[in-house]
């Protein structure tokens, strides 16, 4: 079974999201990865949008900072994602090495693709949300169950980049339209003002 992957946060950028498959480290990232017991790239490749907002907390040891997790909401927002193609297993592979796990095991989808949402584990990246369909294949991704009880805290200026990115080579946005789609979000726009996240964003990865 294929289904589609929904990243909205570093692995909105290509580059970035391979390692989960390959292995290695990402530019500007602190951790290396395992990569999936299938490392064949994504067979599908296509922006999304996903109903809700981020909220940027935790501190992350690949990042240094705080990271990306979706809200669901109608009503709430508009988050870019970027939909990767991906075959189960490698799925599975990709939610281990997110909650710094051994590869290789499997992860129960009944649940989610029966009812939309299923809470597989207690950690950060555990609680799994169906956001949609391409085609007749299921829209996956991943969460924590209560990402505003993680606590605020602003993304380091790597993981920005990373971010900005995947939304230029994902949705084609110019950087004016990362630096407002970012300051959406209340713990960027009390770290980061518009000018600063201007500059953040001209230096290279």
């Amino acid at each position: 079974m294929r289904i589609w992957y929904a990243a909205y946060g570093s692995n909105l950028d290509r580059d970035r999201f391979q390692r989960y498959l390959t292995g290695g480290a990402a530019a500007g990232a602190l951790r290396s990865h395992t990569g999936a017991r299938d490392t064949a790239a994504p067979t599908g490749d296509r922006p999304v949008s996903l109903p809700g907002r981020l909220h940027f907390g935790w501190r992350s040891s690949t990042w240094g900072g705080g990271v990306a997790f979706y809200v669901p909401g109608e009503g709430e927002g508009t988050v870019r994602a970027r939909a990767y193609l991906l075959t189960e297993g490698q799925f599975a592979d990709v939610a281990a090495q997110e909650m710094h796990r051994e590869t290789g095991g499997g992860l129960d989808l009944a649940r989610v693709l029966a009812h939309g949402y299923d809470v597989a584990g207690p950690g950060r990246y555990e609680t799994i949300h169906r956001v949609g369909t391409i085609g007749d294949r299921a829209v996956l991704t991943f969460t924590a169950e209560d990402p505003d009880a993680l606590g605020g805290l602003a993304p380091t200026a790597p993981y920005l980049r990373t971010m900005a990115a995947g939304l230029r080579q994902s949705h084609g946005l110019d950087d004016e339209a990362v630096v407002d789609y970012l300051r959406e979000s209340p713990v960027v726009r009390g770290a980061w003002s518009a000018g600063e996240l201007r500059e953040c964003l001209a230096a290279p990865i």
